[in-house]
């Protein structure tokens, strides 16, 4: 099939309506008049604008975000300048939000959208950057310098962020871990359009580095490095993961060979049944464990990051006490979960333990003398070593996640908080306990397919 009738039906579907730029331009406004009326009254004089896709026009049909940027006086010192944006954003929004990021900022609702307004340094350069959050106006900036140089360049970067939303890999978050919006304006611009940005995808072998002057810092790293033009300090790229990677690249692959409107628009997974969960995890003969707990109340970026290294301590200990994990997940929504399943579930009551080499002689006889009236079989000579086999502490993944070591693993603070508050441990079926919050994931899970 041609890709142009599916390319112009997909831009047609994800290209904001003049209803919806009308809309948002009308909601960025009265927050911008409300912003500048507080900032009159703080006496600080600075200025308010909007930033990122919309600023740019680069934006998704649908997309309900609008980020406001308070461009505040140098002069500031970092206290009066972090209670200049509260009280702005907090003037703008009463009962808005306040989140973290390298400084504290509002969040609230205007119409339906999510604002964020943001305090930044208006700077002259990027040399004087004082924050991440300094470089957007440069951003804004260099995108729209850089737009003037292409046809339709609005459109194509919109192609490219529905094709890795399609792929599952838009977003640099980090539970997405994928490709930021600049990233993919950046690429637009350097490959010319969406179906050259494909077509170079489809050749890309880590790791790919792309710059926009003369070479820079070798300190850079990952898969794909993409040199900021702005701050040639700064990999744009930099939280893309191997996997996020390489799904591009197959999305890329598959498009070029087979296009089709479902890579920009993939089917989500019907949700699993009780019933055929049940038979499933049957079938697999794995022992599938999953930890419940109460979600922490704190944002994506903070939550996955501490989800994934629980996750990262709990394989590596499992794995340690010789349970052969085949797979592991995690899901959060109301509750979070952290899901294993192994290929050895349950071992023995016995384990062998072998000590140092016998001709060792220090370290053979501390062995010796520390497992000679234990209740172990042993000690006894194996391939010049000392060896006992002693009983097991943990016989089953579930019986080690009850246990009091689970608590002792690595986790992130406030998953470690909420798993010392209570947990759940569900074993193989009664996983379906979690189908009415998590059916479409364990659907995924248990079926995985590329979009």
């Amino acid at each position: 099939m041609s890709r142009d009738p599916i390319l112009k039906d997909v831009l047609d579907e994800v290209s904001p309506s003049d209803d919806e730029r009308g809309a948002l331009r009308e909601a960025y406004e009265n927050v911008r008049d409300r912003a500048l009326e507080a900032l009159e009254e703080t006496g600080v004089d600075g200025e308010v604008t909007l930033v990122g896709s919309t600023a740019r026009d680069t934006w998704l049909s649908g997309d309900r975000d609008i980020d406001v940027f308070l461009l505040l006086p140098t002069q500031l010192d970092r206290e009066s300048f972090e209670t200049v944006g509260l009280d702005v954003g907090r003037a703008v929004f009463p009962d808005g939000t306040v989140e973290y990021a390298e400084h504290p900022y509002v969040q609230g609702d205007e119409s339906g959208y999510d604002v964020d307004i943001v305090p930044c340094y208006d700077l002259g350069s990027t040399d004087e950057l004082r924050s991440a959050v300094d470089r957007t106006p440069f951003h804004n900036e260099y995108v729209r310098g850089i737009a003037d140089e292409h046809a339709n360049f609005g459109d194509e970067v919109r192609l490219l962020k529905a094709f890795g939303r399609g792929a599952g890999v838009y977003g640099s978050d980090l539970r997405t871990r994928g490709l930021s919006g600049y990233l993919c304006e950046l690429l637009v611009h350097r490959y010319g359009g969406f179906e050259q940005v494909v077509e170079a995808v489809a050749d890309w072998s880590p790791p790919v580095r792309i710059e926009p002057r003369e070479p820079t810092s070798d300190d850079l790293a990952g898969p794909l490095i993409v040199v900021d033009p702005v701050d040639p300090s700064r990999n744009v790229a930099s939280v893309v993961t191997d996997d996020s990677f390489a799904r591009l690249i197959d999305a890329s692959r598959r498009w070029l060979g087979s296009p089709d409107r479902s890579l920009f628009f993939p089917e989500d997974p019907e949700p699993i049944d009780a019933e055929s969960l049940r038979r499933t995890v049957e079938e697999r003969g794995t022992r599938t464990v999953a930890v419940v707990f109460d979600a922490p109340g704190i944002v994506d970026d903070q939550l996955y990051p501490q989800l994934r290294k629980t996750q990262t301590s709990l394989v590596d200990e499992l794995e340690r006490l010789g349970f052969d994990i085949l797979r592991s997940e995690i899901f959060a929504d109301r509750n979070a979960v952290i899901l294993v399943e192994a290929n050895v579930g349950e071992q023995s009551n016995v384990e062998k333990h072998p000590g140092p080499p016998v001709h060792v002689r220090e370290h053979a006889s501390e062995f010796v003398r520390k497992y000679d009236d234990a209740d172990v079989v042993g000690p006894y000579i194996e391939d010049g070593r000392y060896v006992v086999e002693r009983q097991r502490e943990h016989t089953t993944v579930d019986g080690f996640v009850r246990s009091d070591d689970f608590l002792e693993i690595g986790t992130g603070k406030h998953v470690g908080e909420e798993i010392r508050n209570g947990y759940d441990v569900l074993v193989n079926g009664d996983c379906t306990e979690l189908l009415d919050e998590f059916g479409a994931w364990f659907a995924e899970y248990f079926d995985p397919k590329l979009p």
